[in-house]
C-alpha cells in the first residue's frame, strides 16, 4: 500500500487531455522508481494525490497493463510490474532485430541534414559524459535512437521500438553509469553513424543489433550488481 505522499497533483491547466496526463505521470513514476516493483496501487490514494477522479486513474491502469508497467492481480487489484531477467532478456532480443532493422533502413534511406543531427548528438553525448551529466546523457541517448528511427522511415517501427524502450525505461540509468558503458556506448553510436553514412545496410544493421546486445549485458550486470530486479 501506498505511504505518504509523493505524486504531485497533475496540472489541470495543461493543454493535453486528463486521461494522458495521469498515465504520463503514472508511468514516469514506475520508471524512475517512485512507484516500486511489486508496489499495490490504490485507485482512491492515487486519485487524491493526483488531485483527479478515480476515472482517469481507472484507465490509466489499464494502459499501463497493456504496455507492461503492471499486472492486474484477481480480487487483489494493481501492483507495480516487476520486470524479471527473462522479461529484459525478451525485451532486448526484440529490440536487437528492430534496432537492426531500423538502422539499415536508415543507411539507405537517410538525408545529409539527418546525419549532420547524428554528428550534432555524438558531440552532445560526448559532452554529456565529459561532465558525468546523467540526464542529459540519457536525454541525448533518446535522441539519437529516435533519430535513427526517423531516418527509417517508418513510423511503425518506431512506434514498436518506442513502446518495447519505454518497458525497460527504469533500468537505463543503471546500465549507462556501469563501469565504462558511457564511453562504450559512445563509441559504439559513432560506429553505427559511420556504417550509415557509408550507406552500408549490413554493417550498419550489425552495429545496431551489437549496441543493443551490449546494453542489455550491461543492463543485466548493473542490476545483479545493485540488487535492482527481484525475481530469476
Amino acid at each position: 500500500m501506498m505511504g505518504k505522499r509523493r505524486l504531485l497533483p497533475v496540472d489541470l491547466d495543461s493543454y493535453k487531455p486528463l486521461r494522458e496526463l495521469v498515465l504520463e505521470t503514472l508511468r514516469e513514476a514506475i520508471i524512475n522508481g517512485t512507484l516500486k516493483p511489486r508496489e499495490r496501487l490504490m485507485e482512491i490514494q492515487l486519485a487524491e494525490e493526483l488531485g483527479v477522479s478515480r476515472t482517469p486513474i481507472r484507465e490509466a491502469l489499464r494502459k499501463l497493463e497493456l504496455e507492461g508497467f503492471i499486472v492486474m492481480v484477481p480480487r487483489k487489484g494493481a501492483y507495480v510490474a516487476d520486470i524479471s531477467f527473462k522479461d529484459i532478456a525478451e525485451v532486448f532480443e526484440i529490440r536487437a532485430a528492430l534496432e537492426g532493422l531500423a538502422a539499415g533502413l536508415a543507411a539507405e534511406r537517410i538525408t545529409e541534414e539527418e546525419l549532420e543531427e547524428m554528428e550534432r548528438l555524438l558531440v552532445e553525448k560526448a559532452d554529456a559524459i565529459a561532465r558525468k551529466d546523467m540526464d542529459k546523457l540519457i536525454e541525448v541517448d533518446t535522441k539519437f535512437h529516435e533519430a535513427i528511427y526517423k531516418s527509417s522511415r517508418n513510423t511503425r517501427l518506431a512506434g514498436i521500438i518506442n513502446n518495447l524502450r519505454e518497458q525497460i525505461q527504469r533500468y537505463r540509468a543503471a546500465s549507462l553509469s556501469f563501469p565504462g558503458r558511457m564511453k562504450q556506448s559512445l563509441e559504439e553510436h559513432r560506429e553505427i553513424v559511420e556504417a550509415i553514412q557509408s550507406r552500408d545496410v549490413q554493417l550498419a544493421r550489425k552495429t545496431a543489433e551489437e549496441h543493443i546486445e551490449n546494453a542489455e549485458n550491461s543492463i543485466i550486470e548493473s542490476i545483479k550488481k545493485q540488487g535492482l530486479a527481484l525475481t530469476d
